[in-house]
């Protein structure tokens, strides 16, 4: 694990995406609470909080963080299109893309799972780093 005992502690945050492609009746569904595991976008967010916090335990040699925001996003592109929006804030001595990208993954991963049994053809792709701030790095953005 890197020494990240003599950096600075400074407000940091990060965003990342990732996009699902599906029938727009599947959509459609999740969008009317029609699926039958449940409500997909509620427990997507629940579980990209959860992987958030669970970062360092997943991930070896990431640092554990006291993240003090969480936001996680949905939008609909198109008619197949779901976007998945997730932003990470804490004011430490690393950043957290980590644990933005972390969320984005297992919430694409949660909503696959609860409309598999509707759609096996669902598509996850491009889950990336969208910005991330503080840091000796600075702002970077996509």
């Amino acid at each position: 694990m890197v020494d990240i005992s003599t950096k600075q502690q400074t407000a940091r945050e990060a965003s990342a995406e990732a996009f699902l492609t599906m029938k727009s009746t599947t959509m459609d569904l999740i969008l009317t609470d029609k699926i039958p595991k449940g409500d997909v976008l509620a427990t997507a967010r629940i579980a990209a909080i959860q992987a958030a916090k669970k970062t360092s335990e997943l991930i070896p040699l990431c640092h554990p963080l006291s993240l003090s925001h969480v936001q996680v996003d949905f939008e609909r592109v198109d008619q197949q299109t779901l976007r998945i929006e997730t932003c990470c804030r804490v004011h430490g001595r690393t950043g957290v893309e980590m644990e933005t990208l972390t969320a984005t993954a297992i919430a694409a991963l949660t909503v696959y799972d609860m409309i598999k049994s509707v759609e096996k053809g669902v598509v996850i792709e491009c889950v990336q780093l969208v910005s991330k701030s503080g840091g000796k790095s600075g702002t970077w953005n996509r």
